[in-house]
């Protein structure tokens, strides 16, 4: 399957909720949905009245509506707080109302980075910080499943992609420097796991999936530069060469929710390098990226190549 395959109209009249879509990874996954022809229900925290203890107010889910809109989609705005279950329900409820139906789920919340201190021990990291990246990365991920897999699950061939940093190849194997970021960032994997035990029995699909090294704007911002010049922060991390664009795994997750056959991936854990290969898209710039591959065999591994060669 190529990028012809995840056209403009392909997912017409399907219905699809992105949690945690207010930038980033998540904001890029609603846009291409909405460019395959979907109706995406993107939400967050941040909106052009309220800004969420993440601090960046410049992106709103308002923007994310209207992107999704203008690539092809209907895009539809709701500030949701995934913490609080009462706001959940009545998302779903709305849904329901106003469609009848869901048939892809994105959890991607997160928003735990400011948290986050890498190389500090479990017991020299403040308690509240740390707790609070668990809530924000996995209970939120729980409370939206629960209200959302039973409208999901009404007709067969929903899907559901839970987003995490990591493969489950990459993130067996090594620590991630926090104790709390490496459950917050592995629970994904076992979650999409245990859902596809649930949702096999209804026609569902439930899978993780991984962008790789995201140039997303927090990331941007950190290395001083723009989407337009970001391979001039490579002279500083000589590893972002093998940066990724946001619009790489909304690409793969629309090549996913196109996929009549996506029920082989049932509770695997995907990265888009990976479904790059797979399905025949690429990143914005016609390259192929596969950042965890690279990792793995070039980073950790001591393979003699470089990024340029898993591009």
């Amino acid at each position: 399957m190529n990028t012809a395959a995840v056209s403009r109209g392909s997912l017409e009249g399907r219905v699809a909720l992105v949690a945690g879509a207010t930038r980033g990874a998540g904001r890029a996954m609603a846009v291409e949905l909405g460019r395959a022809g979907a109706t995406v229900y993107a939400t967050g925290r941040t909106t052009r009245g309220s800004v969420s203890e993440v601090g960046r107010p410049t992106e709103t889910i308002e923007e994310t509506a209207e992107l999704v809109t203008a690539a092809g989609g209907t895009g539809i705005a709701v500030p949701v707080d995934h913490l609080e279950p009462e706001r959940v329900r009545a998302l779903v409820e709305r849904i329901d109302r106003d469609h009848g139906r869901l048939d892809v789920l994105v959890n991607d919340v997160w928003g735990g980075d400011h948290l986050l201190d890498f190389d500090t021990k479990v017991w020299e990291v403040e308690l509240d910080k740390g707790l609070r990246m668990l809530r924000l990365g996995v209970e939120t991920h729980l409370i939206t499943s629960h209200f959302a897999l039973p409208l999901l699950i009404r007709r067969p061939g929903g899907l559901v992609v839970e987003v995490t940093d990591g493969t489950a190849e990459y993130n067996g194997p090594r620590y991630r420097g926090n104790l709390f970021f490496d459950l917050a960032k592995n629970a994904p994997i076992r979650a999409a796991f245990g859902l596809a035990e649930e949702l096999g029995e209804y026609g569902c699909t439930a899978v993780c999936l991984s962008p790789g090294f995201l140039r997303s704007e927090e990331m941007l911002d950190a290395f001083g530069v723009r989407e337009e010049n970001w391979r001039d922060a490579v002279a500083r991390e000589p590893h972002f060469a093998i940066a990724e664009s946001p619009a790489y795994i909304g690409r793969a997750v629309a090549a996913l929710a196109c996929d009549p056959d996506v029920a082989r991936w049932n509770g695997q854990s995907l990265s888009s390098g990976q479904l790059a290969i797979e399905y025949g898209f690429t990143d914005t710039d016609g390259s192929r990226p596969d950042g965890w591959r690279y990792f793995i065999e070039v980073v950790h591994g001591g393979k003699e190549a470089t990024a340029e060669d898993y591009r």
